[in-house]
């Protein structure tokens, strides 16, 4: 109250802006919320405190704060579904947990299915899911009507036959989430520091990485963890690592604010489209990756018009929603569709890439298994087909990247 009643003139950082020390246990590059969710989880379950984050930017200005906010668990394949579930139950603690409020909303995520083969596929996909602990129920076109009227049923091209649904996801506001790993983290000690881009990595006489050079100057470490989302490959290169892993645009979008009208969040079955309702009654939705490589966050016009199809073809009312804005995220999309947490080749280095569409989603177990790596040298239980070297043995994870639409493409 003291802070709204003065005009808004006392609010104090929630995080410190630290300026960089010569030396570190452990280094992370990327202040997005994989990097902070690191940092905290490095110091409040593993007790390792002298860890600096480094940002080029400022914390939020990246995929972070550039994505369409949905957390789910929905993934088919036994190397991600146990990794996603164990995220989806540190989304429902986060909160606690971080004494943050990140608006986590578990509203629902409805994967539609237009044709029996569709049907098959979602019923697997749900089997999957409670084998493995979560949550997963398979509905009919009647169940789907009840939860979203609005819908065209009755499409020739693409009738809605029913859907699969999992109650526990949902969204979360991605800027808060930035704010609360950040502010948790830099309680416990961990630097957060800003405007400070990595420039190429120290080495030892035997190539080993001892650290960071940055347009702030040289920082040591005795480990060094990368999580740079779509810079993944750029930032690897300058220690001499090849990833298998390519960037790309992925575009997203929300309408003028409206009254509440779409319950949860939607995937659409007939094509790669997906759609919320913001808290501050936005419509929020996107589609499919720009199909050219690019580290710039801006997408081309296609996009949006296959996008908007999509959109029309799903819900027509879509169209009398005049559109706000866009922005594009960097995905560094890998080869199978899954993600790296793994001990890079070289010495000291330690690999956190390959998110494809599921970063937002990610950020807590990716963050707890990044850290348990870090701390042990060892992969977390959950985490550990997600190996680099998987695609030399041919032990890949075909996940397609996508969660809820196995054959899109």
């Amino acid at each position: 109250m003291r802070n709204a009643l003065s005009g808004h003139k006392k609010w104090q950082p929630a995080w410190r802006d630290a300026a960089p020390r010569e030396a570190y246990d452990i280094i992370i590059v990327g202040g997005g919320g994989h990097g902070l969710a690191t940092a905290h989880y490095l110091a409040s379950v593993h007790g390792i405190t002298n860890v600096a984050v480094i940002e080029k930017g400022w914390i939020g200005g990246g995929n972070v704060g550039r994505n369409t906010t949905i957390v789910r668990a929905n993934y088919l394949l036994e190397g991600n579904e146990p990794f996603y579930e164990w995220s989806l139950r540190l989304w429902e603690g986060l909160e606690q947990d971080l004494n943050y409020n990140a608006m986590m909303s578990q509203r629902g995520v409805l994967n539609l299915f237009h044709s029996d083969a569709q049907r098959d596929a979602a019923a697997r996909r749900g089997n999957a899911m409670l084998l493995h602990g979560s949550d997963a129920e398979l509905l009919d076109r009647d169940a789907v009507r009840k939860l979203a009227p609005f819908l065209n049923f009755d499409s020739a091209r693409f009738p809605i036959e029913g859907g699969l649904l999992q109650r526990r996801g949902g969204s979360a506001r991605h800027d808060a989430v930035a704010w609360g790993y950040a502010r948790a983290a830099s309680g416990r000690g961990v630097d957060i520091i800003q405007n400070c881009e990595v420039l190429g990595f120290l080495r030892d006489a035997r190539g080993a990485v001892t650290g960071v050079e940055t347009t702030r100057g040289a920082i040591r470490a005795g480990k060094v963890g990368i999580a740079v989302a779509g810079n993944s490959s750029r930032v690897a290169g300058m220690a001499g690592l090849r990833l298998p892993i390519e960037s790309h645009v992925l575009q997203a979008f929300v309408s003028e604010a409206l009254k509440p009208v779409i319950p949860g969040v939607i995937t659409f079955g007939a094509a790669h489209f997906y759609i919320s309702q913001s808290d501050k009654g936005g419509l929020v939705f996107g589609g499919d990756v720009d199909g050219y490589n690019s580290y710039a966050q801006r997408g081309n016009l296609p996009i949006v018009e296959d996008t908007c199809e999509s959109a029309m073809a799903l819900m027509p009312m879509i169209g009398r929603a005049r559109l706000l804005r866009s922005w594009g995220g960097i995905m560094d999309m890998s080869m199978d569709g899954s993600p790296i947490i793994d001990r890079a080749p070289v010495d000291g280095l330690y690999v956190n890439a390959g998110w494809c569409y599921g970063g937002f989603k990610a950020t807590p177990a990716s963050g707890w298994c990044f850290a348990h790596l870090l701390a042990t040298d060892r992969p977390h239980e959950v985490a550990t087909a997600y190996r680099l070297d998987r695609f030399a043995t041919g032990r890949i994870i075909d996940e397609k990247g996508q969660g809820p639409q196995p054959n899109l493409h």
